[in-house]
């Protein structure tokens, strides 16, 4: 199995800047979107529309924001890291939010990174590629 990437994100603009952004660093088919954060919940325990899926298959790397609707980034990211299944996964929050309050929570619940999202297009799709290239090619995990 290739590589692959949970992008939990609620804006649809954001999400096809990002599928292509990170076109060549995993497969179409690795790339799994949640548009809130229930869904995301949904996919990463196997429950509700993604009732059966393979819990052994887990995504490489959670891109994550903060302001979803249903269940925030927070309540997201706190739930990732009190599941054995899942605390190990590397977690990126990717914010419009620059707030010092939300940067302390992040990493208090465990996020591995915390990244401002570019306002330019360019500079957005670099940095994911970058992140990318970074957390699932270069960056060690057990």
């Amino acid at each position: 199995m290739g590589k692959s990437i949970l992008l939990v994100e609620d804006s649809r603009d954001a999400v096809e800047l990002s599928r292509n952004a990170l076109e060549g660093c995993v497969y179409p088919e690795g790339l799994v979107v949640a548009y809130d954060g229930a869904e995301a919940l949904e996919y990463l325990s196997g429950t509700g529309k993604y009732e059966g899926r393979n819990l052994n298959e887990m995504p490489d790397l959670i891109l994550l924001d903060l302001r979803l609707p249903k269940k925030s980034g927070f309540e997201v990211l706190e739930w990732i890291r009190k599941e054995q299944r899942t605390k190990h996964i590397p977690v990126v929050i990717l914010s419009v939010s620059n707030f010092p309050a939300d940067i302390q929570k992040a990493y208090e619940l465990g996020a591995n990174s915390y990244v401002r999202k570019p306002g330019d297009f360019d500079e957005y799709i670099s940095f994911l590629k970058k992140g990318c290239d970074y957390w699932l090619h270069v960056n060690l995990k057990v």
